[in-house]
């Protein structure tokens, strides 16, 4: 009893000296400030003495009150909700078709396709923003290209809000379907060729690998992504910062950068953002336990 007690005192300490720096960092970095930014949402903090706002006054839901009310909120919202199913309706089905493909030679110069598909993913995302928002600009080749067939096409683009954000959507698609294909294709690589050859052997058909055989083997990987591509949507800003900044007239703004221009220009609004940015996170994790639920519910887990 006495070496089991030892043993398991001393698995302990190995354990907390492993994870203790790890979560010590998370919790600094990620947990506390949203705790924090939480608290603030509930206050009327906008800068404190050195802003004028000396007295700190519990407010309650007031200020998430005025970000419903706000129609810049719901058009951010809307904006997030088309990059959130681009990426889960777009980049995922691509990327797995792109890496299904490559894998299972379908094509010849497998090699240079992917090297292709990936490269999007390892430039710059301001790069790419720029060299896409001078594409798309009114004097760009788009354009210009665009008007030979509707004269003023420049101007629907601008001014439907229905329209305003395809560019930034198809920018998004075309930029991280790579991280997709390179997720899938190697995970495609652990699966047993030998059963996929049997299956073969047996009269099985293209279709029918895909459907019994991948997929399933692939259900945990496939639930990874829209994990990987909700979260990622729901933190764009970097790529629509450097297209359009959210603009025209804000139509092409999304949360983090609503939230951004809350917080840092013209009239800042700290309460304001931090309603927005905990607003963003109960959505993250609703979205994420709603992807695990019907997972579950669903589909099987990888072995």
């Amino acid at each position: 009893m006495k070496r089991f007690l030892t043993w398991w005192t001393e698995e302990r300490r190995a354990y907390l000296l492993l994870v203790l720096p790890g979560v010590l960092v998370y919790w600094a970095v990620m947990a506390f400030p949203t705790v924090f930014s939480l608290g603030l949402s509930l206050t009327n903090y906008n800068g404190g003495v050195i802003f004028g706002n000396p007295n700190i006054q519990f407010v309650g839901l007031k200020h998430y009150l005025r970000m419903f009310e706000d129609r810049y909120f719901w058009i951010s919202l809307k904006n997030n909700g088309l990059i959130m199913a681009i990426s889960v309706f777009g980049q995922i089905p691509l990327g797995f078709l792109f890496a299904y493909v490559i894998h299972r030679k379908l094509i010849k110069f497998g090699d240079f396709f992917q090297t292709i598909i990936y490269l999007p993913c390892v430039i710059s995302t301001i790069v790419v923003g720029r060299l896409w928002q001078s594409f798309f600009s009114p004097y760009g080749p788009f354009t210009k290209f665009m008007q030979r067939f509707q004269p003023g096409w420049e101007n629907e683009l601008a001014y439907d809000p229905q329209r305003a954000i395809i560019p930034v959507l198809f920018v998004i698609l075309w930029m991280y379907t790579g991280t997709y294909m390179i997720i899938f294709l190697a995970n495609l690589q652990k699966i047993d060729p030998s059963l996929i050859e049997a299956a073969r052997i047996d009269g099985a058909t293209e279709w029918q690998v895909l459907t019994k055989i991948i997929l399933p083997a692939l259900s945990g990987v496939i639930v990874t992504a829209c994990i990987l591509a909700i979260s990622g949507s729901l933190k764009s800003f970097d790529l629509v910062y450097a297209m359009t900044g959210g603009n025209p007239a804000r139509r092409t703004s999304v949360l983090a950068l609503y939230m951004y221009d809350t917080a840092f220009r013209h009239s800042p609004n700290y309460p304001l953002a931090n309603s927005i940015s905990v607003f963003m996170v109960l959505v993250s994790f609703a979205l994420i336990v709603l992807v695990r639920v019907t997972e579950a519910r669903f589909g099987g887990r990888e072995e």
